[in-house]
């Protein structure tokens, strides 16, 4: 029995639906072949796409394809695309792909299966010999390395635009999402902090057609200051403790200097010491916050449990 066979048999069984999500800005010479390939896979309920301000027959061709069209009078942004489809998405389970051509329609029967297993969010985890530069190779790995610190889970592909996920969990997140590239960012530190399961699939991602949105020194500034900021928000100790660790051996080792050559405490001592304890007792109350912030979530998660 083959890999879509068992998907279209879960499908019956547990009655779920299934939506795909594709946010689109002129991508007109892509969208059209994804589309006849996602249509193949009668295990799609709904195909979304968001055309996200094109210039081109983007969205034309879609319609042409039996593809649901959502239109933005302007471009606003790869993360608002993913939101309007969101809300809109009619699915249990909603599938994010791009409209590049670079995600394959054969790899969500997996994702698919994975979420029966009981996983909350199934990610694309892009190979390494997968088409991309050196340069952004390493960004990603950065990147990757240094939200598993933040968020203390390992993290194979923090940018990976290619996921599936339960749709009302994604959706209580929705106002997390900031409207550039960096959804995936934020989405995936937001289901580990909450305590849902996330799983990666390896996959492998063909060079794409047409050229890329995204810019890498421009974005990928955008990226590291959102991975600071979404792991103050969601593992406030993980960020202030180190600086706070670091200020104070800063000021002990400073205070020692002058102490054995000048025998004396410093006022830079004193400072770099309050500044320690300051950072130190931010994380504290940051650390009460996030948790506050995700106690009504949890609740409702529990609640959808007891249901």
């Amino acid at each position: 029995m083959s890999l879509y066979q068992k998907i279209s048999i879960n499908n019956a069984m547990h009655t779920f639906t299934v939506s795909v999500v594709i946010p689109a800005k002129n991508e007109a010479n892509s969208i059209g072949n994804l589309l006849c390939r996602l249509n193949e896979h009668d295990f799609i309920s709904e195909i979304i796409v968001v055309d996200d301000g094109s210039s081109d027959e983007t969205a034309d061709i879609a319609k042409t394809n039996h593809a649901t069209v959502l239109s933005h009078p302007y471009s606003m942004g790869n993360g608002a695309a993913i939101k309007t489809g969101a809300r809109n998405a009619s699915g249990d389970i909603i599938v994010f792909m791009d409209a590049d051509g670079q995600h394959n329609p054969e790899d969500i029967a997996a994702f698919i299966q994975k979420i029966e297993q009981g996983y909350d969010m199934v990610i694309g985890a892009r190979k390494t010999d997968s088409q991309a530069s050196t340069t952004r190779l390493i960004g990603n790995f950065l990147y990757n390395k240094l939200a598993s610190i933040m968020t203390g889970q390992k993290i194979e592909d923090l940018t990976s635009g290619f996921r599936a996920v339960r749709s009302r969990h994604f959706r209580k997140f929705l106002y997390l999402l900031p409207n550039g590239f960096s959804y995936p960012t934020t989405s995936t530190m937001a289901f580990f902090r909450s305590g849902l399961s996330v799983c990666y699939i390896p996959i492998q991602t063909p060079k794409r057609e047409g050229k890329s949105h995204i810019k890498i020194f421009k974005d990928g500034t955008k990226f590291f200051i959102i991975i600071l900021k979404i792991g103050a928000l969601f593992s406030p100790m993980r960020f202030f403790l180190p600086i706070s660790i670091l200020l104070f051996l800063i000021g002990a080792t400073y205070y020692g200097y002058t102490y054995i050559n000048f025998g004396r405490f410093t006022n830079m001592s004193a400072l770099l010491f309050i500044s320690s304890l300051l950072t130190f007792l931010i994380g504290i109350i940051s650390e009460q916050i996030s948790s506050l912030h995700y106690k009504g979530i949890e609740e409702g998660q529990r609640r959808t449990k007891r249901d």
